[in-house]
């Protein structure tokens, strides 16, 4: 089974490498679907290797400097409460039980929804924002809405484990129009290092993380990431999205099923 899980990390790295999003959507899902882990250890064993994996990115955005810290620091303004007390409130309702398993399942399905709604308008989305100077968000309402977007996400994140890719960069695109491709994928990754960190500890002190499932599936995740990223120019990035859309798609109604 050991050796499954390092393919399994292997291929989840390969398409996160290739398209940049589908690491917790894709990861989640397979851990409960496949392998039959219960819905909250899927969570949390993801959670924890979100938050190794994005940190080791969060490194090489810094020296780029495509990181834009004050929105990282917006975003975990919301973020990080929101994260303690979902887990308080996972803490009180019980975490490992049935049916607290059955709410976190469908909350998987809700935001692998999401994620599809993300990769296939985020085009739409950045085009009609830039039609529309006049509405875009300024000062102090573009700095609310961004901490107010921290709390859904660390919520959604902490319960789900999916979100602070490919959700989370929509957002950023719908806040910060004018931030490049690499800004809102540096901003993304650094601000969800913290949350899924927290969330992590969260879910380990719940008891609903997999050590040795994790550490297995990283010893196939890190090459199956680091080739992807080499392969991404030979790959048509529309094709890579609109894969990743369908599967998700068979997923969430997978999983609702």
């Amino acid at each position: 089974m050991s050796m499954t899980y390092i393919v399994a990390g292997f291929a989840v790295g390969l398409l996160v490498g290739m398209t940049g999003v589908g690491g917790g959507s894709l990861m989640t899902p397979l851990l409960t679907l496949l392998f039959g882990v219960s819905p909250s250890v899927a969570v949390g064993t993801d959670l924890a290797f979100a938050s190794i994996t994005k940190g080791a990115g969060t490194i090489t955005h810094r020296f780029n400097r495509t990181v834009q810290w004050p929105i990282v620091g917006r975003l975990c303004l919301g973020a990080l409460p929101a994260a303690v007390l979902a887990t308080l409130a996972l803490r009180e309702f019980g975490a490992l039980d049935k049916e607290i398993g059955l709410v976190i399942r469908y909350s998987i399905a809700g935001s692998v929804l999401l994620t599809v709604i993300a990769l296939l308008f985020r085009g739409k989305l950045l085009a009609w924002i830039n039609a529309h100077p006049e509405r875009q968000l300024q000062g102090k309402a573009l700095a609310a809405a961004t901490i107010f977007c921290g709390a859904v996400l660390g919520v959604l994140v902490t319960v789900s484990s999916i979100g602070a890719g490919a959700i989370g960069a929509t957002l950023l695109v719908f806040l910060y129009p004018k931030l490049t491709p690499a800004e809102v994928a540096g901003t993304d990754i650094a601000y969800a290092v913290p949350l899924t960190a927290i969330a992590a500890v969260g879910h380990w002190w719940l008891g609903s993380i997999d050590w040795m499932l994790l550490l297995t599936l990283l010893v196939g995740s890190v090459p199956g990431i680091t080739l992807g990223a080499m392969a991404s120019r030979a790959v048509p990035e529309r094709f890579l999205r609109a894969l990743l859309a369908t599967t998700l798609t068979g997923v969430a109604a997978k999983l609702v099923l």
